[in-house]
C-alpha cells in the first residue's frame, strides 16, 4: 500500500526538505488589504512585513481553500492507495475542517486520513517527516497514524520573540505590554502546549543574548530529545544569530541534523521579523 503525505503551509519545511520526503504542500492564505495570496507561492515574508509597515495594519491568515484541499487529493488519489494529511492545530485555525470537508466531498474518508498536529511550524514540520519517512519504508497508514499519535504529545516548540508589534497589530498583545516590551528590551518566549499558545518566560536585553539564554534554559530538554533532527526556525533573523545557536547545538553533540529553516506567510504574520524557535521531539 503506497501512502502519500500532505501538510499545510505552516509546517515551514524548506523546499528541500519537502523534496528530500516527497512531501505535498497546501497552501494557507495570506490577506492584506482586500488582496489574498496563497501562502509561500504568490508572496513571501519580507513582502508581507514591508506591506504591514507601510500600512500599520496587521496581516489576516484564512485557512486553506477547499478548491485547493478537493484538487491536491483527487491528483494523488490517483497514483497513490491512501493519504495522510497534517494540519495545523485546530485551535489556531479552520483548516483541519476544511481537510476533512475536502475528504468527505469526495467521498474519500476511508482512504484520506486528516491528522491535527496540535502544533505549528516546524513542530508541525516534524511530525509529518517522520509520517514521510514511515511512508517511504511502506509502513500502512493506519501504523503510521499510531505512531504520530504516540509523538505527538513529545513535540517541544517554543519560540522568542524580537519585536511585539506584529502581535499587538493582529490583537494578540496590548499597545501598553508592546510599548513596556520595547522599551524595556522585553522577549518573550510563547510555547506550543495542548495545541494552543501560552506565553512563558521573558527575556531581557539584545536579541541575541535573549536567545542564547533561551537555548540555555532548553538544554535539559535537549538532552533527552530524540537524536534524528532538530529545528532552529526563524522569521527573519540576522545570520549572526543563527549561526550562534546552530554553534551552540553542535557543541551539545546530540543531533544527528541540525536544520535551519525559515518560517513561512501565515507564521511570519503572526509574530513578525526575528522570531526564532528551537523544536525538537523529546522522548518518551
Amino acid at each position: 500500500m503506497s501512502v502519500k503525505i500532505i501538510a499545510d503551509s505552516t509546517c515551514d519545511l524548506s523546499k528541500d526538505l519537502l523534496e528530500k520526503y516527497d512531501i505535498s504542500v497546501l497552501p494557507l492564505h495570506i490577506v492584506l488589504g482586500d488582496k489574498e495570496y496563497k501562502d509561500g507561492l504568490e508572496i513571501s515574508p519580507d513582502e508581507i512585513y514591508e506591506w504591514s509597515n507601510t500600512n500599520k495594519e496587521a496581516p489576516k491568515t484564512s485557512a486553506a481553500a477547499i478548491s485547493d484541499t478537493i484538487d491536491i487529493y483527487s491528483k494523488y488519489l490517483k497514483s497513490y492507495d491512501e493519504i495522510i494529511c497534517f494540519s495545523i492545530s485546530g485551535q489556531m485555525s479552520t483548516t483541519v475542517n476544511v481537510m476533512r470537508m475536502a475528504a468527505e466531498e469526495l467521498d474519500a474518508e476511508d482512504t484520506i486520513h486528516i491528522i491535527d498536529s496540535e502544533n505549528l511550524s516546524t513542530g508541525g514540520g516534524l511530525l509529518v517527516i517522520e509520517a514521510a519517512i514511515m511512508a517511504k519504508e511502506g509502513k500502512s497508514r493506519i501504523e503510521i497514524v499510531e505512531s504520530i499519535n504516540e509523538l505527538k504529545p513529545f513535540v517541544r516548540a517554543s519560540f522568542i520573540v524580537d519585536t511585539l508589534t506584529f502581535l499587538h497589530r493582529g490583537g494578540r498583545c496590548s499597545g501598553v505590554a508592546a510599548l513596556a516590551g520595547g522599551a524595556l528590551k522585553l522577549h518573550p518566549k510563547i510555547v506550543v502546549e495542548n495545541g494552543g499558545m501560552k506565553p512563558d518566560k521573558k527575556y531581557r536585553g539584545k536579541m541575541n543574548s535573549a536567545i542564547l539564554s533561551y537555548v540555555k534554559d532548553l538544554e535539559p530538554q535537549l538532552k533527552n530529545a530524540k537524536t534524528d533532527r532538530v529545528f532552529i526556525t526563524h522569521s527573519g533573523c540576522e545570520k549572526e544569530i543563527i549561526d550562534s545557536i546552530y554553534q551552540y547545538l553542535e557543541e551539545l553533540g546530540l543531533f544527528k541534523e541540525i536544520l535551519i529553516t525559515r518560517a513561512g506567510g501565515v507564521i511570519s504574520s503572526h509574530c513578525g521579523p526575528g522570531t526564532l524557535g528551537v523544536l525538537f521531539i523529546e522522548n518518551f
